[in-house]
């Protein structure tokens, strides 16, 4: 049996996180702990976790940091977990019951391989309809973000499970002032050195609330335009992407660079890569001056995220 830490960042989301809860009881897999980084709240949150802890009835461990956002959070988390896989599920989704136990069966078999780093399956909205376009091919699949999207043109939400001292190797980095990231900084960097196993079953059921990161995506990165320009600088120059996607990388790249810097030569020598990045420019700043009006775009009208 593998020990897996269930990992839940929170922020204000006690009216949510009773259904995680509840869905945690019912797992037909019990070899697991809820690890919860509390980011801040103040709606209580503590109180009842600590009424779920005097239950007794799952392993629970709360910390609470000052507000820092997701990724801080889940620093924090891999630092405390004591599983050997790490699985993050935000407070306001839950867990089918036999999720960890599918998630069991399919580690198993690339356990020990120095290779892969997780195990990847579908997510679904409550009625079970599976959240993506264009599904795996096959039952079982050995990729990577970038690849998934690139070559297989599989778009789906996604839920990964990883390996806890390989994820190790990629923390997020922190930037002062700045409190989102786009979670695919980090799978992108991992899939320069591992591969996932994807599988075709459903280990996680997601609700998406208002107010959610996942509603506000384009909002979020014009506020955190270092983490943005990052994420979508380091896909340019990616070797697993193709010329398209280093194309829309770079508009990205211009797209929010204007909303931290507007001297254009400071930018062009962050980025590198002329002339394409000289090309690409104007559409970039297109979209910058578009979003200036309206930036409530929902995340799935960017490239590569998931």
């Amino acid at each position: 049996m593998n020990k897996i830490t269930i990992f839940t960042p929170t922020y204000n989301r006690r009216n949510t996180l009773f259904k995680l809860y509840e869905s945690l009881l019912e797992q037909s897999y019990q070899d697991f702990e809820w690890l919860i980084v509390d980011d801040g709240s103040t709606d209580n949150t503590d109180d009842l976790v600590d009424l779920w802890k005097s239950e007794n009835k799952i392993l629970i461990r709360y910390y609470k940091q000052e507000n820092g956002g997701k990724h801080r959070a889940i620093n924090k988390g891999l630092d405390y977990a004591e599983g050997e896989l790490f699985f993050i599920v935000d407070s306001d989704d839950y867990l089918p019951s036999d999720s960890l136990e599918i998630i069991n069966k399919h580690y198993s078999t690339i356990k020990g391989n120095d290779s892969f780093i997780g195990v990847v399956g579908y997510m679904a909205t409550p009625n079970r309809n599976i959240l993506g376009s264009k599904l795996l091919p096959v039952d079982i699949l050995d990729s990577n973000l970038i690849e998934r999207r690139e070559k297989f043109g599989i778009v789906a939400d996604m839920a990964k499970v990883l390996v806890t001292e390989k994820f190790r190797e990629f923390y997020f980095p922190e930037i002062n002032g700045e409190k989102f990231v786009a979670e695919s900084l980090i799978w992108n960097r991992m899939a320069l050195k591992y591969k996932f196993r994807y599988f075709n079953e459903t280990i996680y059921i997601a609700e998406y609330m208002e107010g959610g990161l996942s509603n506000n995506s384009i909002r979020n990165r014009r506020k955190n335009p270092q983490y943005a320009t990052l994420l979508y600088k380091e896909l340019s120059h990616s070797q697993q992407s193709s010329m398209n996607l280093k194309l829309k990388s770079m508009i990205n790249y211009w797209r929010f660079g204007f909303c931290k810097d507007k001297n254009i030569l400071r930018l062009m020598r962050e980025l590198g890569a002329e002339p394409l990045s000289l090309i690409t420019l104007p559409f970039g700043l297109g979209l910058y001056i578009k979003d200036s009006f309206s930036d409530d775009i929902n995340i799935k009208k960017l490239n590569n995220d998931g």
